[in-house]
């Protein structure tokens, strides 16, 4: 049986966590594919808010199996912490495996990301300085360490002073820190192993076998495509493959083993963080998106750039992802506006084009051209059925259906799960999936 692939269509915050949550119920396990704990995914449930960071969304269904796929970065203490809280809420967290091919995130790490940033000065990416970058470098520079590692601490100790040798000179302004100190930090790492044990396994064979007896499978992607290490808006992205195919290579899957994609956006578009962003909004618009529709990150709490949908954008993100199936979230953010606008292209010196461009010049260059949607003007929050929206708000997701490359497949009308509409068409799919 397939595997489903849920990714971000924008720069992340998109609300994957909602989809993967109400899918979940549905799936044998969910698996997360690649980020760290930059990443955040926030799940309604009742009056109950939860955030999760590295723990795949799945979690909250009781033995659920979750897995943490080899792509992912791990800070070892974040996923303690975070499995802690978990239990100490009531939480079965018995479900929860993670790859022993995950790479983890060490001190100098942190410190590295903090340094690279601080350099950069008014360049600044708007990394979450957790440590994701420098951890994915030391991957492709084959200096990394791995969740395996662990738990052999002879193989830990050689790993990190081979680790540590060429970082000496970037690190020196911090040699006084005693985090790191090689002997404190094997030993923290060994303990950090032996709490994580229980949850190490390989997860590669977890899910072939999950695959092969027609099971189920989640692929759960962080960030989105446009913040992908290959396909976003470089040098603005993330370090890792946040589009489709990263959940091939970041749980050990064959590209046949992957059967639909479903790519979730939010009704206008948000990012947090540096770099280009054509359709932002810089008026009293923005002001009342973000304070409707929460836009605050759930890892930094930073408040989030807001801008209108951008239909060249997200052809292209459905392109790169192979997405069939569009998740439209937040509509109902838009209820109070008189007017929507939808970019539907380009200006970029003097030319018009409909395609997104290559280079983050040309996006820095872009004049968005708009066509207006004329508001609904009336509350669309907690609608579960489609032919209940407002006249206005049916033909604003048409146009984005229509325009965008994919089909509409659910629409969320509140942060609650149970505040969705589910179209027939993709609830048909579903039934015949999961059957």
């Amino acid at each position: 049986m397939p595997g489903i692939v849920i990714v971000g269509a924008q720069w992340g915050d998109e609300g994957k966590g909602k989809v993967t949550d109400l899918l979940a119920e549905r799936a044998d396990a969910v698996v997360r594919f690649q980020g760290g704990n930059n990443a955040g995914h926030t799940i309604v449930r009742g009056s109950r808010e939860w955030k999760f960071h590295l723990v795949p969304s799945g979690i909250l269904y009781p033995g659920k199996r979750c897995i943490i796929g080899n792509g992912v970065v791990v800070d070892p203490k974040v996923l303690i912490d975070e499995l802690a809280t978990l239990r100490a809420s009531g939480v079965d967290t018995s479900g929860l495996k993670v790859s022993a091919n995950c790479h983890l995130i060490m001190p100098y790490h942190l410190l590295l990301d903090h340094a690279g940033e601080t350099r950069l000065g008014t360049l600044q990416i708007g990394t979450t300085r957790r440590g994701i970058g420098p951890c994915y470098a030391d991957k492709a520079a084959r200096l990394g360490i791995r969740v395996q590692d662990m738990l052999d601490e002879k193989i830990l100790r050689k790993k990190i002073a081979a680790a540590l040798e060429p970082k000496r000179l970037a690190l020196r302004p911090y040699a006084r820190d005693p985090s790191l100190d090689l002997h404190a930090m094997v030993e923290q790492y060994v303990t950090y192993g032996h709490q994580l044990e229980p949850q190490i396994a390989d997860c590669a064979r977890l899910v072939w076998d999950l695959l092969e007896a027609d099971r189920v499978v989640l692929f759960e992607g962080a960030q989105g495509a446009m913040l992908d290490i290959d396909h976003g808006t470089y040098p603005f992205v993330t370090s890792s493959s946040a589009t489709a195919g990263g959940a091939a290579t970041g749980t050990g899957v064959g590209p046949t083993a992957i059967g639909t994609v479903i790519s979730v956006t939010k009704a206008y578009v948000t990012r947090v963080g540096g770099g280009p962003f054509p359709t932002e909004i810089h008026d009293a618009a923005g002001d009342l998106l973000r304070a409707r529709g929460h836009e605050y990150g759930a890892v930094t709490g930073r408040p989030r750039r807001c801008g209108w949908l951008d239909i060249p954008l997200l052809r292209y993100s459905n392109q790169v992802n192979g997405a069939e199936w569009l998740v439209v979230t937040k509509l109902d953010v838009l209820d109070e506006l008189a007017e929507i606008p939808i970019c539907i292209g380009y200006v970029i010196d003097g030319k018009v084009t409909d395609e997104i461009p290559a280079d983050v010049r040309g996006l820095e260059a872009i004049k968005p051209q708009y066509t207006t949607f004329k508001g609904w003007r009336e509350s669309t929050e907690g609608i579960t059925e489609f032919d209940q929206l407002p006249k206005a708000a049916q033909e604003y997701l048409a146009f984005q259906e229509r325009e965008s490359g994919a089909k509409i497949g659910m629409v969320s009308t509140g942060p609650d799960r149970d505040q969705t509409i589910v179209l027939p068409e993709f609830a048909a799919e579903l039934k015949s999936i999961t059957s």
